[in-house]
């Protein structure tokens, strides 16, 4: 019996990661949906560049869908992408949204309209259990940005290990960074084909967050212009 053909709702981070590594068994995943700035420059949830998406969506061998956007026009955008998930064979939508009612309703309303049926495989469960069960599946990721107002510079480009969701935890930030106190991007999982080694840039402050530029390690860069050319 083949199983439902659908997309991921994918920000880079863990949790995107880990909703992918709950439903991989039962659907047939086929593409990511990422929304970027309106130059197309960094992922609006993140701020990863296109290559650290293309990377994964390499690894895990998934197309991508993308918009690029504002704020103000990122409903739309992210109407649009759905909608051109569904027109390529998605009949379902994963997302790794864990609270809020509100974004919730939203996600939902964004892929009825889209044809799409959502799935929240993450909602509700404890944020402790959850970074846990990443890192228990093989999960790796990286820091990549921080609010200023829970953690320093000093936290991007650390991994996330049990030793710092501990070291978190007592500075009462949420394991997954739920308020918004940190972001993650995924450097591996049992799913990649291979891990991904990002080399650090720049760190840049702004709107009361630090961030980490990262980008695919040279190796990484020249494998993929490669095939890109093929």
């Amino acid at each position: 019996m083949s199983k439902p053909i659908a997309a991921i709702s994918w920000s880079g981070g863990k949790d995107s990661c880990l909703a992918l590594l709950r439903a991989w068994p039962n659907y047939d995943v086929r593409l990511m949906v990422t929304m970027f700035d309106e130059a197309g420059e960094r992922s609006r949830s993140h701020g990863l560049r296109p290559e650290v998406i293309a990377a994964h969506a390499d690894r895990l061998g998934l197309a991508i869908v993308s918009e690029g956007c504002t704020w103000d026009t990122y409903e739309q955008a992210f109407g649009r992408a759905l909608g051109m998930a569904a027109l390529r064979g998605c009949e379902h939508v994963i997302f790794g949204d864990i609270f809020e009612d509100s974004h919730r309703a939203w996600t939902e309303r964004l892929a009825a309209s889209a044809g799409l049926i959502p799935q929240q495989p993450l909602w509700g469960e404890s944020t402790a259990h959850l970074v846990q069960e990443f890192l228990d599946r093989g999960g790796r990721a990286s820091i990549v940005t921080v609010n200023s107002q829970w953690l320093d510079a000093r936290w991007l480009g650390r991994s996330l290990s049990a030793e710092a969701i501990e070291e978190l935890t007592a500075l009462d930030v949420d394991p997954c960074g739920e308020r918004g106190e940190y972001h993650t991007v995924v450097t591996d999982c049992p799913l990649f084909a291979s891990p991904l080694v990002l080399e650090p840039g720049v760190i840049v402050t702004r709107d009361g967050c630090h961030a980490i530029d990262l980008r695919p390690a040279t190796s990484d860069r020249s494998r993929h212009d490669s095939a890109a050319r093929r």
